[in-house]
């Protein structure tokens, strides 16, 4: 374990030089590829934020979209209201168009942009705390997890399509107003908002890594590995799944934030099954055990599916199809299994070249005294 976290700390620092360095440089600072960019560093996160539940504590969540969405909404309604400040009774337009006529109050509060912050990252927390103390306490774990978070996650979706006087409907919320904090207007094809959304990410990997590092972190592990055990020793096993379970909602909410700031509207799409499914294709091929890979297999996967859908407009699916199987078959621990094993060979040779040489020395060194004894006995 003490590996993983080495080889995440030598990860991060080289992730965080590629995304605050090497790719801006690499995009000569254009608009439009940053923005693409600044696109696939929110994936990324969210990919990171199921790595901790899943790798570290073993909860696979196929409903982390659900967390991820809402936090997309809550910050589009934020900029939707702002958008509207003209229009009678500060209503969307959307409300207008089907027979609202006063704001509805769950609206109201986010008018303030530091309600919308905090709701942005604590309700998905709150969602995610109540179905995980339920799951957990029942001690609910494995494949049923996984189909009950399914589950939530259409249930959401559902409710998000259904409402469309308060929601958008199929259609979400457009004609989003920039974001405005502490004077800073976010333009989502600038330089400094890529910088944001890069070191959202770079501080929210550097708060798991360390989360994983502490002492929460070496008792998910043994949870993960031997529950019944770690019961055994006195540790309330379902509180630790239900924290990395809300800490996980929360980071995908901010993900979510990130995300309608960058693409400018939120949709129902981004709760759909697809959606979440493909989360966990993006965790598993950078490497669940590890943070910093699954971020970067979110970003990989996404940049793959950008480039082959340009290139095969029909079949592009295919080929990523193709990909993701070789993927399970040959590299079941994701890009991080090859690149640790790559690592341990490389250490273990270094090592024993370092033996090797070491071992010549005692001989020479012995003889030394050896022909100085000879020298003082004559």
């Amino acid at each position: 374990m003490n590996q993983n976290f080495r080889f995440d700390c030598v990860g991060y620092a080289l992730f965080a030089a590629l995304v605050l360095l090497a790719v801006p440089w690499y995009l000569s600072f254009d608009g439009f590829e940053l923005n693409t960019f600044a696109r696939y560093l929110a994936l990324g996160m969210v990919a990171m934020a199921l790595a901790l539940s899943w790798g570290y504590a073993g909860i696979l969540n196929l409903g982390q979209a659900a967390t991820f969405g809402i936090g997309a909404y809550i910050m589009a309604m934020h900029l939707k209201l702002g958008a509207s400040a003209a229009n009678p009774g500060g209503l969307p337009d959307f409300m207008g168009w089907t027979n609202v006529e006063t704001l509805p109050w769950f609206w109201v509060p986010f008018h303030s942009l530091t309600v919308t912050l905090l709701a942005g990252v604590l309700l998905p927390a709150a969602v995610a705390g109540v179905i995980g103390t339920f799951m957990f306490r029942g001690r609910i774990t494995g494949v049923f997890v996984a189909i009950i978070t399914l589950a939530l996650l259409v249930a959401i979706q559902l409710v998000f399509v259904e409402y469309q006087m308060y929601t958008g409907g199929q259609n979400g919320l457009t004609g989003l107003a920039p974001l405005v904090l502490a004077g800073w207007t976010a333009d989502p094809y600038s330089t400094a908002f890529y910088y944001f959304v890069a070191g959202c990410l770079l501080v929210a990997t550097a708060a798991c890594v360390a989360l994983t590092r502490s002492k929460v972190g070496l008792i998910l592990r043994a949870i993960k590995e031997n529950p019944d055990r770690v019961r055994f020793f006195g540790y309330h096993v379902s509180s630790f799944e239900t924290v990395v379970f809300c800490i996980s909602a929360m980071i995908a909410g901010w993900a979510g934030m990130l995300y309608v700031l960058v693409l400018e509207f939120a949709s129902p799409t981004y709760m759909g099954v697809p959606f979440s499914l493909a989360i966990v294709i993006w965790c598993a091929v950078g490497g669940r055990n590890s943070l910093v890979a699954a971020a970067l297999g979110g970003i990989v996967v996404n940049i793959l599916e950008g480039r082959l859908s340009d290139l095969f407009v029909e079949g592009w699916t295919l080929f990523l199809g193709v990909t993701f199987i070789l993927v399970v078959l040959f590299m079941p621990d994701g890009l991080f299994g090859v690149f640790r094993r790559i690592a341990t060979r490389l250490h273990e040779r270094l090592r024993r070249h370092r033996n090797s040489t070491g071992k010549a020395l005692p001989t020479g060194a012995g003889a030394v005294p050896a022909r100085a004894g000879e020298q003082g006995g004559q």
